[in-house]
């Protein structure tokens, strides 16, 4: 941290981080209630809490680089805002499957980060990355989808949207901020190779997930 530019760079990846956690705890709670039952509800309500407690941690930590966490996170809530309005889900099962592929795609991501990072920053990361909330979400779904085979090809195609407007998204916040380069790509000559080496696994990572699910990438 004692240089500045990569103090820069993890303020920024934290300021995404934050405000994706807190947006997390805000989508959860309100899909809660259109839980098709008492156990569904409490189980998105739980998940709720964790996010909000990410926040929180990720928050404490920033405040100790002399940052407070909205001057951390404003740079990204109008892009971050526009994604979630572009995905917004038409059921609670979309809501399902929208909190099922960003809880595991921002799970790949950190883990992509964590070996270029800081100790104390690759801590937080992992700490965030323990939760059982992407477990949690793939057993509901399989749940759902063997109640009723007739959501598959539905939740296929928007599994597919999802992807496509979060490698997009995290591409685009990337560019504008220069962390994603800076962090992971501080010694290597081609940027552009590396990140779309790095974008192809997570879609990998997705479709394997789709795969485990019974649909079609």
């Amino acid at each position: 941290m004692a240089n500045p530019v990569y103090a820069r760079f993890v303020t920024d990846l934290l300021g995404v981080v934050a405000y994706g956690e807190l947006s997390g705890f805000e989508r959860l709670s309100s899909d809660a209630r259109f839980s098709p039952s008492l156990a569904d509800r409490a189980s998105l309500g739980r998940l709720a809490v964790q996010e909000f407690e990410h926040f929180e941690l990720v928050g404490r930590f920033v405040a100790g680089l002399g940052v407070t966490i909205e001057d951390a996170m404003a740079p990204f809530q109008a892009s971050i805002d526009a994604f979630h309005e572009r995905t917004r889900p038409g059921d609670w099962y979309e809501s399902l499957m929208k909190a099922y592929v960003l809880d595991a795609f921002s799970g790949d991501f950190y883990r992509s980060l964590a070996d270029t990072l800081d100790p104390r920053t690759r801590e937080l990361l992992c700490t965030i990355d323990s939760g059982e909330g992407a477990a949690h979400l793939q057993r509901r779904l399989k749940e759902a989808l063997s109640d009723d085979p007739r959501l598959a090809s539905r939740l296929a195609l928007w599994g597919r949207r999802l992807v496509g407007e979060a490698l997009t998204q995290a591409q685009r916040v990337g560019i504008e901020r220069e962390y994603l380069a800076g962090i992971l790509f501080a010694d290597v000559a081609d940027h552009t190779q590396h990140s779309t080496a790095l974008f192809s696994q997570l879609t990998r990572n997705h479709s394997r997930r789709m795969s485990a699910l019974g649909l079609t990438a």
